[in-house]
């Protein structure tokens, strides 16, 4: 994404189709937020790689009805705040309440307020879930 971000500043006018096998909806959201026209996911057919090509070419979004849904439900959401993505970061690495507490510099009881907060906003019932969801979304990375 940054490197979309960095051509596009020197060069505007530059198009970009992302091709992946990520299909998170906030992997589909940052690349498009970036400036990519169109976003696949490997695997499409030939026909499809070859009219967003073309539509690309010619200036316009490209984006199939599978990346669309996702890309709707990424917009339809609440967005976490930076505080709670960093708690759910510290999830999805196992971290303990008390570890994510010193980590940040916050208070434990300020922890279970964010992780009832993320909870909610991502709509599951416990921190193994909200890592699993958080991992299949692309809201963090476990790479």
């Amino acid at each position: 994404m940054e490197t979309i971000r960095r051509i596009r500043g020197e060069f505007p006018q530059a198009r970009f189709i992302v091709l992946t096998t990520f299909d998170g909806d906030e992997d589909i959201y940052r690349a498009l937020q970036a400036g990519a026209r169109a976003y696949l996911l490997k695997g499409m057919p030939l026909d499809e790689l070859l009219t967003t090509i073309h539509a690309v070419h010619s200036g316009k979004l490209h984006i199939p009805s599978s990346v669309a849904e996702k890309l709707a439900e990424r917009l339809s959401g609440q967005e976490l705040t930076a505080r709670e993505l960093s708690v759910l970061e510290r999830i999805v690495a196992g971290r303990a309440n008390k570890e994510i507490s010193a980590d940040l510099f916050i208070s434990e009881a300020t922890v279970k307020t964010h992780i009832n907060s993320l909870l909610g906003k991502l709509g599951v019932a416990d921190r193994t879930h909200a890592a699993t969801v958080a991992i299949q979304r692309g809201l963090v990375s476990h790479r």
